[in-house]
């Protein structure tokens, strides 16, 4: 039973991150102590717990399986807040998951294992057009979050859908390798795209040396606002005619997966609230630190 409406929509994956944390440095083949844990996770469900964390009322656009995993993220997500009856359940498609393994040096590997996400695709979007969300001639007027790890079908479907002609897009990759899907999402005039310094060379084809290089250059490409980090380099935000740059907080690392799902999360919530393009980048460099360095719940 759904509640009143959402503030905002997060589409995309929502899955059970298999974490395994080491203090300990490692290459291939490395056999160390540490800590394994599992927890809700996704781009869209990792964004959508920081904006309900932040006081927004966000609402999940997925796939789960009709299965004891799914039934869990259901209960996981709903108990924080965040709206959970316009997620597609599948008699066939079993729960997504990731796995990462994470060192002293940060990520080490990671497998996403999105494939029911992809397998479902429109048929997640369903709430948009049967008069639940929206409709083609009343389509959905807010703020929308899209995944990367939607198909590059599903976005060029969703670059051109008049389901979202009237949506504020803010748009992140999942991971270097799915980057290039967003190319469908440049020149479109709403679409924010948050990126870090690899996934913006991975979808202008080309290297970059700063955040600001990258950014300054996606928008010459047609994008209308971009987003670059940098680790603890200094990120940048441009839009045609201005580019900020800014360091962020010195903090020692704890982790390092949903690093990104949060600074754009918390972007989000600065620019919702009228926050200057300076002050709202800020605000997501320093939520993004707290993350990194375990201030936040793992």
């Amino acid at each position: 039973m759904t509640r009143s409406a959402p503030d905002i929509l997060c589409i995309g994956s929502v899955l059970w991150d298999v974490i395994g944390r080491s203090p300990a440095s490692m290459r291939i083949g490395s056999d160390v102590p540490g800590r394994i844990v599992r927890l809700p996770g996704g781009v869209a469900l990792n964004v959508a717990m920081t904006l309900a964390r932040l006081g927004l009322s966000p609402a999940l656009l997925s796939v789960l399986g009709r299965d004891a995993a799914g039934d869990e993220l259901m209960q996981e997500a709903g108990a924080l807040g965040i709206e959970t009856g316009f997620i597609y359940r599948s008699d066939d498609l079993p729960t997504d998951a990731y796995m990462a393994i994470e060192g002293a040096g940060g990520l080490v590997a990671a497998i996403a294992d999105a494939h029911s996400l992809e397998r479902a695709g429109a048929r997640i979007l369903a709430p948009l057009s049967d008069g639940r969300l929206g409709t083609p001639e009343a389509p959905w007027a807010g703020p929308v979050v899209l995944d990367g790890n939607l198909t590059e079908a599903l976005l060029r479907e969703i670059a051109a859908s008049p389901l979202f002609a009237r949506a504020d897009l803010r748009v992140a990759p999942a991971s270097p390798g799915k980057a290039t899907r967003l190319q469908a999402l440049m020149g479109h005039p709403s679409a924010t795209l948050y990126v870090n310094l690899e996934e913006a060379g991975s979808l202008a084809l080309t290297p970059f040396d700063t955040a600001a290089e990258a950014a300054r250059a996606l928008v010459a490409r047609g994008v209308a606002r971009v987003l670059v980090t940098d680790g603890g380099r200094p990120a940048a935000l441009a839009t045609p005619g201005l580019c900020l740059e800014r360091t962020p907080p010195e903090v020692l690392v704890a982790r390092v997966t949903g690093a990104g799902d949060t600074f754009m999360a918390a972007h989000v919530v600065a620019d919702l609230a009228g926050a200057d393009p300076a002050a709202s980048l800020e605000a997501a460099l320093l939520a993004a630190a707290a993350h990194v360095s375990g201030d936040r719940d793992p």
